[in-house]
């Protein structure tokens, strides 16, 4: 049965917060109060009373009714008051937005205990109760719009008197909710990571929970916020909304317990048919026609759209996912996903991603329950229609080609294609693929997501390039792995040697790897050889080229300084970690993780500023990591620098070449020509590969980068 309870209408508006949950002293308004300049407003003037009541308006109490001076009677119709308004400065004008143009005044609306800032346009409100709404705010045809005395506001937080069981927590990286975590206003994809990690360490997972706690009052009757300019229309239900300045909501249907963080910089924007629940959206959002989101993070310029359903999961900025469904997921920055039959559970993606149409990552049914996990580096690229089992791990900038994939993968070779064997009926794995075969897309997107980070507040350090410290380790694992599986191949011979000789790049040798996919099916790696001198090219252009990189951050010093000073305090070469798009020395973020523990570290605003900290120390280790993995595949590369850095020039030469004749196969291929009349309709129709804009700077950044080597040099 329904309980409905009959009280005094002279109460509406009153006991926000029942004096149960008050403390001796306190009352339900001190919160509200807090925020506002109360000497601003005073009482109803009769003759504005009566001009009011003349306008069909009503008040349980025009005594509780508050103005500023300025406040016009004749621009309030037709709307009923209950509880204490006040109402700020209303002038004979109208606001407009995107053709939506409106009065500005209160009209034919209830208002319960609300504080209405300069110049608001409200007007058919069904229900407007316990906001603060800020100055020229335009409101149209919303059916309820109202705040609760327990709103948290997205946050994970429980107010006096409440329940644990009713605290929201978001199950990320699985979704038996084995790492969950408490969602707050200001979380990053770096404090979710850390908080999904370590769960065997009960002491940090418990520092964790009391630093979230910390960060949010637990007691009752905070008042909605609705920032300046925000402008909503023909929207259902907004129930326990946050919004910052600037929001605009045209057309949802459901809006409950969310904050909505927008600025005049970074405006947010929530469409049509959208029903969102229990989440945080960042500056700068997107969210369009008939999304589905719960228990949600949503980071700073990103987009919802066409359908999509998130659930359970944090989105990291600059990414979008539309028409598709994720669940229970931790994303980091830059992930795309556009397609209604992609489908993405209970996964790690560690950013810069890219999700194809009938994608499938979330296969529980090889486990007896709902338990696995993907896990998956910079760069992970699953291609059409492709079917992957939980638990699969992948290295940095792998591509799967289309195919069903019947077993668990862990394939720890970075910038490989994965794809099934029809041949010989395996795994292949082509090592070194995009530097062999696909330069152009690896390249172009480094680019892209740098230039395409809209990010205001720029507060982590986010790497876009493909060679930094965790691709550097990487690729030395997967120098050591050639060898190995080269050795095996070869029956107990020397692989490195093998992989070292040159008359080895045509030999047929077949090359099996062992560990990589749980199934009774071999798996074969193609182009070792090429790979692993490629390898070892990367190494050394990466080197030069942060040594460049370093010179130029201090031209005073002398670059040979520079390199010697760098090398003599080298230490061994660090293992890395990808905190939500910010590479950090592992090391570093144990010692922080030990600082948690101790209580050095209580608040997540100390988490931040380690973060900020270790941005600024960033190019300087990256240098040094650059020279260190150089340093273990050639000890003495140092005591013949011109030689280094003409193999480093030889390696800028090749990437850009690969950029330009991996995009020209496009314009080769007799199977697209065939889709025009003649060569020059398609370069009409794609553009002429010769003018291509990214190409075009290649080609100049490579001159440029060779002319300044040499200077060094």
């Amino acid at each position: 049965m329904n309980r409905i309870d009959k009280k005094p209408l002279s109460k509406l508006g009153f006991d926000f917060v029942t004096p149960a949950f008050l403390e001796m002293g306190q009352s339900e308004f001190d919160h509200r109060n807090s925020t506002i300049d109360l000497a601003a407003y005073r009482a109803l003037a009769p003759r504005e009373i009566s001009i009011l009541e003349a306008n069909l308006n009503e008040a349980e109490n025009w005594k509780d009714v508050w103005v500023k001076e300025g406040f016009s009677p004749y621009l309030v119709k037709n709307c009923r008051f209950f509880g204490v308004n006040r109402i700020g400065v209303l002038e004979s004008c109208y606001l407009e937005f995107k053709n939506l143009r409106m009065p500005v005044g209160l009209y034919n609306s209830t208002l319960i205990s609300c504080d209405f800032g300069d110049n608001v346009a409200i007007d058919r409100v069904n229900l407007l109760s316990h906001y603060q709404i800020g100055n020229e705010v335009m409101i149209l045809q919303v059916n309820e719009l109202a705040t609760t005395a327990t709103a948290k506001f997205g946050n994970g937080i429980v107010k006096k008197g409440e329940e644990e069981r009713i605290r929201i927590w978001m199950e990320l990286g699985n979704e038996n909710g084995g790492r969950k975590v408490i969602p707050f206003v200001g979380m990053k994809p770096a404090d979710a990571f850390l908080w999904t990690q370590d769960r065997d360490d009960s002491l940090l997972q418990a520092k964790y929970k009391e630093m979230t706690i910390q960060e949010f009052s637990s007691k009752r009757g905070f008042y909605g916020q609705i920032g300046d300019r925000t402008v909503i229309k023909n929207t259902g239900i907004i129930k326990d909304v946050n919004m910052g300045t600037d929001t605009y909501i045209k057309g949802a249907n459901k809006l409950k317990n969310l904050t909505i963080i927008s600025n005049a910089e970074a405006s947010t924007q929530i469409g049509e048919g959208c029903e969102i629940v229990n989440g945080i959206i960042h500056e700068g959002c997107r969210i369009f026609y008939g999304v589905k989101a719960v228990r949600f993070i949503l980071a700073a310029h990103s987009q919802l759209k066409y359908g999509a359903r998130l659930i359970n999961s944090f989105l990291g900025s600059n990414s979008t996912i539309s028409c598709c469904e994720v669940l229970n997921a931790l994303i980091f920055p830059a992930h795309e996903q556009h397609h209604n039959n992609s489908f993405l559970c209970a996964a790690i993606v560690k950013g810069q991603s890219n999700m194809a149409a009938g994608a499938t990552l979330g296969s529980n049914h090889n486990s007896r329950g709902a338990d696995g996990e993907l896990q998956a580096g910079r760069g992970f690229w699953p291609g059409l229609s492709v079917a992957l089992k939980h638990n699969s791990k992948f290295a940095s900038f792998n591509l799967i080609s289309k195919g069903n994939y019947p077993g668990e993968i862990h394939n720890p070779l970075p910038f490989s294609l994965i794809g099934n064997d029809d041949s010989e009926g395996g795994l292949l794995i082509i090592a070194g693929y995009w530097f062999q075969y696909n330069m152009y897309a690896l390249a172009r997107n480094a680019w892209k997501f740098a230039a395409r980070d809209q990010r205001t507040d720029k507060d982590m350090l986010l790497e876009f390039d493909f060679l930094a410290p965790d691709t550097v380790s990487e690729i030395l694992q997967g120098i050591k792995l050639l060898e190995k599986w080269v050795s095996e191949s070869l029956d107990g011979g020397d692989g490195k040697a093998w992989l070292q000789d040159p008359v080895n790049a045509t030999n047929p040798l077949s090359i099996f790897a062992t560990g990589i996919e749980n199934t009774k099916r071999r798996t074969r790696i193609a182009k070792a050889h090429r790979a692993y001198q490629i390898f070892h090219d990367l190494l050394n252009y990466h080197a030069a080229k942060e040594w460049l990189a370093t010179s130029e951050r201090h031209p005073t010093k002398s670059p040979a300084e520079l390199l010697q000073a760098t090398l003599k305090n080298a230490t061994a070469i660090q293992v890395w970690e990808n905190l939500g798009g910010q590479l950090i020395p592992s090391g570093v973020i144990q010692d922080m993780k030990n600082d948690v523990k101790s209580g050095k570290i209580t608040r997540w605003k100390q988490v931040h500023e380690f973060y900020e900290k270790q941005a600024a120390l960033y190019p300087e280790q990256k240098f040094e990591n650059a020279l260190n993995g150089l340093l273990q595949i050639n000890p003495q590369a140092f005591e013949n620098i011109p030689a280094w850095i003409d193999r480093a020039i030889a390696t800028s030469d090749f990437l850009t070449a690969g950029i330009e004749r991996s995009r020209s196969k496009d314009y080769e291929d007799p199977f697209r020509l065939a889709m025009f009349g003649n060569a020059a309709e398609l370069d009409a129709v794609i553009g002429d590969v010769k003018e291509n804009e990214f190409i075009q700077e290649a080609k100049v950044r490579a001159v440029v980068f060779r002319e300044k080597l040499a200077k060094l040099v």
